[in-house]
This record gives structure tokens, C-alpha cells and sequence, in this order.
């Protein structure tokens, strides 16, 4: 099955358990190759969630960067409010979150709880790992509606409650994600996108911010699964991690954990039933080193597997959108 899209010369294949690969040839000029067929990928991306390029022989920074900026039409964005830290390459230029390799990276939106968020996620593989470690995706729209009514329903009335600490031993610091570590700088931040904050005896940092779970599609107007609700879950983190953390902070301490909108826990039955319905509607393809990940980060969620060996992936965070756009269903307030 082939791409409607008659600018873009390969084939796209449409395989079951795999997202759209398309083989390019980009005859050594690869940013070239990205800026002549710009609109045909973004048309493969807009028919199908994402798509996956194999042969632009991405190999460094430098390229991968330049290839980023012609996809985008150099619309990229800084990362903050990250949840974990990321190595900056080049403006709009990350590697991919600093996760444990042995640990699962479960689906989730990028930036799915903050006010301005990239529409497109990109991500080059420099060097794949020997065994796992794929960049897998989801659709939101199949997911929302494989997931039960009732649930659904009471996140769309109330949405969802990120709770996060901020310490220097687990996750992003305060610096890695507000950009600085000016606490009037902070604080201002916090106030202009709707988070609530204070401050502990210690001086470490607590936040909470209640978001949408269900967003409407800017272009589309499809209803989207679209949070971070069992990613950021105290449930979904390796139990040995969880008991530690508990143990050193406290349970109101984690790092970040989530929480239903009028503040009640969620149970570990409904973060493993959110995870077993997206594991159902999970789509996978093992890195090539070369590869380039095009993700609609709206109505596609992506993860990252447990690997070994080393790997490199740079991101990208493009084509901001606000949630304002999204027909949000829950108001959010800033100063």
C-alpha cells in the first residue's frame, strides 16, 4: 500500500505491529532530501500518526539538526518543564530523556501537561542499540476509545492532577526544567502557566498542575487520549524504585506521580489497565542507526523499550501548539 502523496517518490509501507516506514535515498545531500520533501512527509504524518524514514544516514548532530529545522520550517522549541534530563546538542536540539536502560519508558504525550506543546515529535537514532530500545507509538484516538467509559468520562469532567518534587538526585532539576535556577524566575514561570507552587522546610520545590485528559485535535477535531496520566504514576515505576523513593521522601515527596483532578489517588488497577490498552494498540520497528522518526505528537503517544547496549537518539520538539487550541475540558487560570 503506497502514500497518496505523489511528491514523494518511495512507497510507504504499511506493514501490521509497525508504524509507516518510507525508504529515502537521499544521495548524500540528506537535509536537502528533507527540505524537498517537507510537505510529502508532513502529509504521510497527517494520514497516519507518524512515519518512520529509513536511508538519510543521520549521523551527527549537525545534520540531524539541519534536517529537524527543514522538516519544521526551523519552528522548534525549547524543552521545559521537562520531567527528566536531556543533553542539549544545539538550539531546539536534545538527546532523548535520560531514562534507566533497563527500565521502561511507558506511553505518553510529550508536554502533555503543559500549556504550549510541540504538534510534531522528531527523533534521528545515530546509533541503534544492540537489543531493544525502540521508539514505539499508540494512537490516541483508538486508545480513547478502547478505554472504559466511565473512566474516561470522570478525566474529561475533572482531568488530571501532576504532582511533582523537584530534588538534584531523581528527575530534572529545577534548572533542567524551568531553565533557571532564579527562584523569582521560577515562581514567575509557575504563575503564567497556571502551576501551583511552594516550598518545603528543605527548599525543595512542589508543584501541581491540573490539566486536560482528553484534547481535541487542532487540525482534525479528533478526540485525543492525550496526558501523561500513567507515565508520571507513582504504579508504573519499577516497584524496587517506587519502595526506595517512598522510603527517602516520603509519599507525598515523589518526584512526580499523578493523581485524578479533585486530588484523589488513582488505583494501581487503573494505571495497569491504562498501560494493557496501550500495550493493545502498541505499533513497534527496532532502530536502525540513520533512522528519522516523524510523530504526531497529539494523536500519537510513543514510549521507549528497555535496552542493551549503547544507543543515541536526538529529539526535537516541533511545531508548538497551545492547549487553548485543543478544546481543553478543563479551564486553566494564569496570573
Amino acid at each position: 500500500m503506497s502514500s497518496s502523496s505523489p511528491t514523494l517518490l518511495p512507497d510507504v509501507e504499511l506493514r501490521p505491529g509497525s508504524p509507516p516506514i518510507l525508504r529515502a535515498d537521499a544521495a548524500g545531500n540528506t537535509a536537502g532530501w528533507a527540505a524537498e520533501h517537507r510537505d510529502a512527509l508532513r502529509a504521510v504524518v497527517a494520514e497516519h500518526g507518524c512515519v518512520l524514514v529509513r536511508g538519510l544516514g543521520l549521523r551527527d548532530p549537525v545534520t540531524t539538526g539541519a534536517v529537524f529545522r527543514r522538516v519544521t520550517g526551523d519552528r522548534l522549541m525549547p524543552d521545559r518543564e521537562s520531567f527528566a534530563p536531556r543533553r542539549t546538542y544545539a538550539d531546539g536540539v536534545y538527546s532523548s530523556s535520560k531514562w534507566p536502560p533497563n527500565q521502561q519508558m511507558c506511553m505518553h504525550h510529550e508536554l502533555s501537561y503543559a500549556l504550549e506543546f510541540p504538534s510534531l515529535m522528531l527523533f534521528a537514532c545515530l546509533d541503534a542499540p544492540a537489543e531493544g530500545g525502540a521508539t514505539a507509538v499508540a494512537d490516541a484516538p483508538a486508545v480513547l476509545d478502547a478505554l472504559p467509559a466511565g473512566l474516561t468520562e470522570r478525566f474529561e469532567r475533572e482531568g488530571w492532577l501532576l504532582t511533582r518534587t523537584y530534588n538534584d538526585e531523581i528527575g530534572a532539576t529545577i534548572a533542567e526544567a524551568f531553565g533557571t535556577e532564579d527562584r523569582a524566575a521560577v515562581e514567575r514561570y509557575c504563575r503564567t502557566h497556571a502551576i501551583e507552587y511552594t516550598y518545603q522546610p528543605d527548599g525543595s520545590l512542589r508543584t501541581r498542575q491540573r490539566r486536560s485528559a482528553v484534547v481535541r485535535h487542532p487540525v482534525t477535531g479528533q478526540r485525543c487520549w492525550f496526558n501523561q496520566i500513567a507515565f508520571l504514576n507513582e504504579w508504573t515505576m519499577d516497584p524496587e524504585v517506587r519502595e526506595y523513593l517512598v522510603d527517602v521522601y516520603g509519599s507525598d515527596g515523589l518526584p512526580f506521580n499523578t493523581r485524578y483532578g479533585n486530588g484523589d489517588p488513582i488505583g494501581e488497577d487503573v494505571v495497569r489497565l491504562i498501560n494493557e490498552v496501550y500495550e493493545a494498540h502498541t505499533v513497534r520497528e527496532p532502530w536502525h542507526s540513520g533512522d528519522l522518526l516523524l510523530v504526531d505528537n497529539i494523536r500519537t503517544a510513543h514510549s521507549r523499550e528497555p535496552f542493551d547496549g549503547p544507543r543515541e537518539v536526538l529529539a526535537a520538539l516541533g511545531d508548538p501548539v497551545r492547549l487553548t487550541d485543543c478544546a481543553p475540558t478543563i479551564e486553566v487560570r494564569t496570573a
